[in-house]
């Protein structure tokens, strides 16, 4: 059996509420409670961070992807299993979700929601099948739900589009989904 890769989008931050950063040091732990390697944007700060210190000292492998541009930004972690850095965003969202088996998004801005709507747009495109998941920590994701809801119910997508997303509440949440989904 091949290792299994969950690609993990989140903040550089850590946000305003504590459970996101417990939730965040959590996934990490079950990652790597799996034997599941974190591919995640190589940040060490903020959510980022968190996951990927719980993974490393939990044993897990770890591959990160960071542009140039933001490796002082966002401190690149170069202490990883695998540290790979693009010229540009896009390069960086096409290693990441190319190098995983499954998508969550933890409690983000702009940058996470950037990266969910293009895997989301790619899934529903048919360019990958990987299941995609949001772990709406504290209800953080609802309100993106109800986007995504109105998108269908107001014609601009067929309601497939609400299979390629499961929601999840926690870390241990998560990866009961995650194990469901690649087994």
């Amino acid at each position: 059996m091949s290792l299994k890769s969950i690609c993990v989008y989140c903040g550089s931050r850590s946000g305003a509420n504590p459970a996101f950063a417990r939730e965040a040091e959590a996934l990490g732990r079950g990652i790597a409670g799996e034997d599941w390697r974190l591919v995640y944007g190589a940040g060490d700060i903020g959510l980022m961070g968190l996951v990927a210190r719980a993974a490393q000292t939990a044993g897990a492998d770890t591959f990160g992807v960071i542009p140039t541009h933001l490796l002082d930004r966002e401190v690149g972690k170069r202490d990883l299993s695998r540290f790979v850095v693009t010229e540009t965003m896009h390069e960086r969202k096409k290693v990441m979700l190319m190098n995983a088996d499954a998508i969550v998004m933890l409690p983000g801005g702009a940058g996470s929601l950037d990266e969910f709507f293009e895997a989301l747009t790619w899934r529903q495109l048919g360019l990958h099948a990987k299941p995609i998941v949001l772990m709406s920590v504290d209800g953080y994701w609802d309100k993106l739900l109800e986007l995504v809801r109105q998108v269908v119910d107001q014609g601009f997508a067929d309601a497939s589009l609400l299979d390629f997303v499961e929601t999840t509440i926690s870390a241990s949440d998560t990866i009961r989904a995650l194990r469901r989904a690649l087994s």
